[in-house]
């Protein structure tokens, strides 16, 4: 029987979804219909195999384990991975569009409840960048 609870990627309008890390250190909520995943070629993301869903900073809030994160940055260092230091998952990242916005790209793997429709993903070269 099919969790009801759980529901799939893209929303028809925007709401708030729960996630973290593994180890339940790290907790936040965002709001967004997760309408626009990513996944990324470069070395970085393909051994992560992470899905990504970019959220403006206003709509996101860490709930616990700021005390927990650790930083990795890299390339253009634009932005901060951010990994948990007990279980080492990152659930997010932080950082700056093109434009200077603030920014929080947030795995959609580390989502309560959502499963993820993988034909809606877009792939990105980021290998070449």
């Amino acid at each position: 029987m099919p969790d009801t609870d759980t529901r799939t990627a893209p929303f028809t309008e925007a709401e708030t979804v729960h996630g973290g890390c593994h180890c339940g250190a790290v907790r936040f909520e965002a709001v967004t219909a997760l309408d626009s995943l990513g996944d990324c070629n470069c070395s970085r993301c393909a051994r992560l195999g992470w899905v990504m869903q970019s959220v403006p900073a206003r709509d996101f809030r860490l709930i616990s384990g700021a005390e927990a994160l650790t930083p990795y940055r890299f390339n253009t260092e634009r932005i901060e991975h951010l990994f948990c230091a007990v279980c080492g998952i990152e659930s997010f990242a932080r950082g700056t569009d093109a434009e200077g916005q603030a920014l929080y790209m947030v795995n959609v793997n580390c989502l309560e409840g959502v499963e993820i429709d993988r034909g809606r993903i877009h792939h990105w070269d980021g290998r070449s960048l």
